[in-house]
């Protein structure tokens, strides 16, 4: 794209595209303005062989330019055509001020494109040629100086020009700096845009897996839950179903009321169970907790749990009693139906106690047992994917920040501690 055409595009010439323009067409207008001063101050300066002379390099001088016009776009910064181009282009200037010093306004062409047309050690050596065709051109005679006094002025004049010719490099040095860093830092932001779209490859591929795994972990979860939901309640319901028609069976021929006594809470446990296992597989609070908070629900099941199998069980609620969440009064009452299942299933105990207590930021709630107790090494670890029992318990209270201890050893009875943070109800 041309200049002119990216001035059309953005609407504005940037300095950068004025440059351009200079280079491209200052040269003609430089060289025709040298060319009519000189036409008119022939007759006063020049000779007849500076005249003729002038005449032959005017059109070299043209030709010149017309061909690095042509060749300047491929050829491009400080190659072997612009090294032959300036140096052609600075003899051309030279002789054409030595034969008219007004052409000096030619030559000062080198003080602009040295550094973009030459290499890095060629920049002075062109400026302090420039310099020494402008010192000649301003000394009085033209070149070459004629008196004492020329000559002084030339000195002078050259000391000055050599002063602009530091000054014209170091401008060059600077902007060949700032070109290289200009390079470098488009180079860095290539490379950073890369290893960006890069990065972002890979964290759409993270996501994907993330999704994935949070998909597969959700799924495992809700197993889990529903796995330790069933075993809470169809399960836990069953065992005392099917307690409660063995005593039937035991009682119907001797003893047929108390029989019938053990079929209303056969049939008042089914009940209880299934509704628990609906409210289970909707996720929904334990029916226990829906009329009553959890020191009331934990006395009811305790007061159900000793009625049904003849164990004498004392709750106690130490503290001050507070509404809980939701999540935390149907953990602490799941924990404990599960506990107090284990010991009228396996433990053989006479006697048990429950404990809740509030304790400021935390809630625990104690289940102990005057049973046979176990040895817990013998028990098979814990996997963490729910599991039953005390594994159970742990997963539950683990769920929402909490912990479950046991505390047994045979024939010392059982002490389960589940301890969770008091998150109040909104």
């Amino acid at each position: 794209m041309s200049a002119g055409e990216r001035q059309g595009a953005a609407g504005v010439t940037t300095a950068e595209q004025w440059w351009e323009l200079f280079f491209r067409y200052g040269p003609y207008g430089l060289l025709g303005l040298a060319t009519a001063v000189s036409a008119v101050t022939g007759d006063l300066i020049m000779s007849r062989s500076d005249v003729y002379a002038a005449m032959v390099m005017v059109p070299l001088a043209l030709a010149l330019q017309l061909w690095w016009g042509r060749v300047a776009a491929t050829a491009g910064a400080a190659s072997r055509a612009a090294q032959c181009y300036f140096v052609a282009r600075t003899l051309l200037a030279f002789g054409l001020t030595w034969c008219n010093p007004f052409y000096a306004v030619f030559a000062t062409l080198g003080y602009f494109d040295s550094a973009r047309l030459l290499p890095q050690r060629g920049v002075r050596p062109g400026l302090l040629a420039t310099a020494v065709i402008l010192a000649g051109s301003q000394s009085g005679s033209g070149m070459p100086p004629v008196t004492l006094m020329n000559w002084i002025a030339f000195v002078i004049l050259l000391a000055l020009h050599g002063t602009l010719t530091m000054v014209f490099a170091q401008i060059g040095n600077r902007e060949a700096e700032q070109s290289r860093t200009q390079v470098d830092t488009i180079a860095e932001l290539e490379s950073a845009n890369a290893r960006l779209e890069r990065a972002m490859a890979e964290n759409a591929g993270l996501h994907a897996q993330l999704l994935v795994q949070a998909r597969e972990a959700g799924v495992a979860d809700e197993r889990s839950r529903l796995a330790a939901e069933i075993h809470d309640t169809i399960a836990q319901g069953l065992t005392g179903i099917i307690a409660q028609l063995q005593a039937v069976a035991s009682t119907a021929d001797t003893d047929p009321g108390l029989a019938r006594e053990h079929l209303v809470r056969a049939a008042a446990l089914a009940r209880h169970s299934l509704g628990e296992a609906r409210r289970s597989v909707h996720n929904l609070v334990p029916a226990a907790l829906e009329h009553d908070d959890l020191p009331g629900a934990l006395g009811k099941t305790v007061t159900t749990w000793s009625e049904r199998t003849g164990v004498r069980a004392e709750f106690t609620v130490t503290g001050t009693v507070e509404p809980l969440h939701d999540e935390v009064g149907a953990t602490l009452l799941r924990i404990a139906e599960e506990a107090l299942a284990n010991a009228g299933r396996h433990a053989g105990a006479s006697r048990t106690g429950i404990t809740l207590s509030y304790m400021g930021d935390e809630i625990t709630l104690d289940v102990r047992d005057d049973g046979r107790g176990f040895d817990p090494d013998a028990l098979p670890p814990h996997g963490g994917a729910g599991g039953f029992g005390l594994g159970g318990m742990r997963a539950r209270a683990e769920r929402i920040a909490g912990t479950v201890e046991v505390e047994t050893g045979p024939g010392l009875g059982t002490a389960v501690s589940a301890r969770v943070p008091l998150v109040r109800h909104d």
